[in-house]
């Protein structure tokens, strides 16, 4: 168990809507946090079935917080390797055009001119 400093406690505080803005109405002491471990351990000491159940749930959504971040990291990793695959395809298909321009422009003879031809008198 820790003691959350207090931007920890201000970001938490509009999910609570406990307490309203306002003079006197603010907590005087910073709430405390369990990690999983924690959990873990004090499920281990209570003995009453209500806190024995409220500490599974609590440890079921440390589980699903950690599949979550797991998902998270999996999807941010497949996502880099795409931006970097795609890059590399544009960046194939940008030399390849590079390549067709500049070959166009070594291979063009002068063409003659398309309409009528003055001639001098």
């Amino acid at each position: 168990m820790f003691e959350l400093d207090r931007p920890e406690y201000n970001s938490l505080r509009s999910q609570f809507v406990t307490l309203e803005n306002g003079k006197g109405q603010h907590s005087k002491y910073l709430p405390f946090a369990f990690t999983e471990q924690g959990v873990a351990m004090l499920s281990s000491v209570l003995n009453s079935p209500k806190a024995i159940e409220v500490n599974i749930e609590i440890v079921r959504a440390f589980v699903v917080l950690r599949q979550y971040a797991l998902g998270f990291t999996e999807l941010n990793a497949k996502l880099e390797n795409f931006m970097i695959e795609t890059n590399m395809q544009f960046n194939e298909i940008y030399q390849a055009l590079t390549e067709m321009a500049s070959q166009r422009l070594k291979d063009e003879k002068p063409r003659n001119p398309i309409g009528y031809k003055l001639t001098e008198k």
